[in-house]
Formats: C-alpha cells, structure tokens, sequence
C-alpha cells in the first residue's frame, strides 16, 4: 500500500512538471510597438475575428508617417492571394505626424498608378473618382489618428479618426488598393515585407 503511493506521487509530480515545463514553453501572445504605436495582435471587425498578418513603419526621406498594420482571418505571406482574397481584411494607418486627408488621398493615387495599368484604372475611373471624393472629406489628421480601411467581400469602406468616410463596391478596386502597400511597386518594400510577417520592425 505504501509503495502504491508512493508510485501515484511520482506519477503525480512527473505530471505536473511536464505541464509546468509545456507552459513555460509556450509563446506569450503581445502586442508590437512600432514608433511607440501599440499593435494589437487580434481585431474584430463585423463579428469575426481577424488576426495580425505584419505590421511596419512607412517612411518618407527621414520622416516617420505611419505605422501599418494587416489583420487577416489567418496569416499568409503570399502577397498575390492577399490582394485578390475575399476575405475580411483590415488595414490600419496610425498617423505620426499631421497630414491632411487630401494629402493622404494624393499618396494613394500616386501608389494606385504605380502598380496598376492605364487601362484597368480607366476602367475604375468612376470607383476612384468616388473613392477620392469621400476620402478628401476627413479633414485634418494629427499623430496618433487613425485610417481604418476594410476589405469586405470586394468592398472598401473607409474610417478616419472613428469616422464613416464612404464605401465603395467595386472588387477591382480592392485588388488595386492593396497593391499601393502589397504590389509590385509598394509604397515602400520594407514596409511590404513587414506586413507579409516576413520582417519584424518592432521597437
């Protein structure tokens, strides 16, 4: 009887060493902190949870502008499926620095001609003239301010400091804005990488 408890005992420490050493090597989830900007790992956008694709810093000469952050409903580093998914998708912009929204909108247009052909963007003419249209209503953004853009069955709606700009249905567009951070002539191809995951400029 004593040698059977003794065994149980054993068997009982054995155990929870084995469950204490699978904590310990368990990774802690946390948040990033880009240019002092707190990154959560999940975001809930319409019920669904999404996660943390990448995140990273856009700079411009030696100017800190945003810091960028992809959420997905699972992380890919397969650039091309991002950008033609029909997931849920949010792309978050936290201001550094003051810009105003006509200024952040001319960004946009510059990196939309850059990665997409004369063709495809006069076949959206309509699409961006709407797009550019709402997103020139956001007024004044100062550091810390937030540009949320969502991907939503080929839709994209935009927020600006918690504010409803507009939305627009064209799936083409989706593709084409993503491609300002995601295609082939990014907006900055280390800031493409961060998002992707395949970087870390955590500080």
């Amino acid at each position: 009887m004593k040698k059977c408890l003794i065994s149980q005992a054993r068997v009982a420490l054995a155990g929870g060493l084995l469950a204490l050493a699978g904590l310990c090597a368990a990774p802690a989830v946390q948040a990033l902190t880009i240019s002092n900007v707190e990154v959560p790992t999940q975001e809930t956008v319409a019920g669904q949870s999404l996660v943390l694709n990448g995140a990273g810093l856009r700079q411009r000469f030696v100017f800190h502008v945003y810091v960028a952050a992809l959420y997905r409903p699972q992380a890919s580093q397969d650039a091309t499926a991002i950008v033609n998914s029909a997931d849920t998708q949010l792309l978050r912009l936290t201001l550094l620095r003051d810009i105003n929204s006509k200024a952040l909108t001319d960004a946009l247009n510059d990196g939309l001609k850059a990665n997409n052909s004369e063709a495809d963007l006069a076949a959206m003419k309509d699409t961006i003239n709407h797009f550019e249209a709402f997103m020139k209503t956001g007024g004044e953004g100062a550091s810390g301010d937030r540009v949320d853009i969502y991907f939503q069955q080929g839709k994209v709606s935009v927020s600006f400091k918690g504010k409803a700009l507009g939305e627009v249905g064209d799936p083409r567009f989706s593709a084409a804005l993503l491609k300002v951070w995601l295609g082939d002539v990014p907006a900055q191809e280390s800031l493409k990488q961060a998002l992707l995951g395949k970087t870390s400029t955590a500080n």
